[in-house]
């Protein structure tokens, strides 16, 4: 049975990975660590969301914004040491649990039609504060769905650009697991195993994506944002009680 768990959540999170350019990770976490140790479920997520995104570069290459890419990688390199250190030193339980009210929020006022003009401060400040959440909490996308959300990107340039920027944080993420933490024969052996559902829901996931349309899209971005927000919320609460 946690065989075929495994199974279904990968194909489930590889189709809305590949429609979206987002959502492996707000999907597959949860269950994971259900099944596997932390450092395990973190792992094996990185590398199957590595897998992902590196199959669909070269057929979404050319819808990259490669301005808005290059200002928020250049941002998340100054915000993951800010991230680290917040690890080090504050009380993460806290710290989610404020994320998480923030994120479901500005989501909120987001579906109320709330929008936000794109500017080069703001494209290098999602930059800064994707990099700070990936090295405090895990959880890079969220800050980039807020600005594709609240910018009105089209579904083309948001999964594009969303899939390049997240080929490096992914690799930098899998480097520093594998130097700092080690590895496991599970991790390999059960992300091998995955590969094949990887590969469906690829091919799925792109036959979703030239169905939706620009609106439907939308909502499935608010539906990613704000099941990020709960999972955060869910994890702050439990810890705390």
């Amino acid at each position: 049975m946690e065989l075929l768990l495994f199974f279904l959540l990968i194909l489930l999170a590889s189709v809305l990975q590949t429609s979206s350019g987002f959502g492996f990770s707000i999907m597959a976490t949860p269950f994971l660590l259900m099944l596997f140790s932390p450092q395990e479920a973190m792992q094996i997520n990185i590398l199957l969301s590595l897998v992902i995104s590196l199959a669909l570069l070269w057929k979404i290459k050319s819808d990259v914004d490669f301005g808005l890419l290059k200002k928020i990688l250049l941002g998340s390199i100054v915000g993951a040491p800010f991230g680290s250190f917040i690890f080090a030193i504050v009380d993460l339980t806290t710290f989610k649990l404020i994320i998480a009210l923030i994120l479901i929020g500005v989501t909120i006022l987001l579906m109320r039609n709330f929008s936000i003009q794109p500017t080069k401060n703001r494209e290098y400040g999602v930059g800064f504060l994707s990099g700070l959440l990936t090295t405090s909490i895990g959880m890079a996308g969220p800050p980039l769905l807020l600005y594709f959300a609240g910018t009105q990107k089209n579904k083309e340039n948001t999964r594009a650009t969303s899939i390049a920027y997240f080929i490096f944080i992914y690799a930098i993420s899998l480097l520093f697991q594998l130097t700092v933490e080690g590895t496991n024969k599970t991790v390999w052996v059960n992300s091998l195993y995955a590969l094949p559902l990887v590969l469906i829901g690829l091919v799925l996931g792109q036959i979703l994506f030239k169905k939706l349309n620009q609106a439907l899209f939308t909502k499935m971005i608010y539906m990613l944002l704000l099941i990020a927000g709960v999972f955060l919320l869910g994890q702050s609460l439990l810890s705390l009680f």
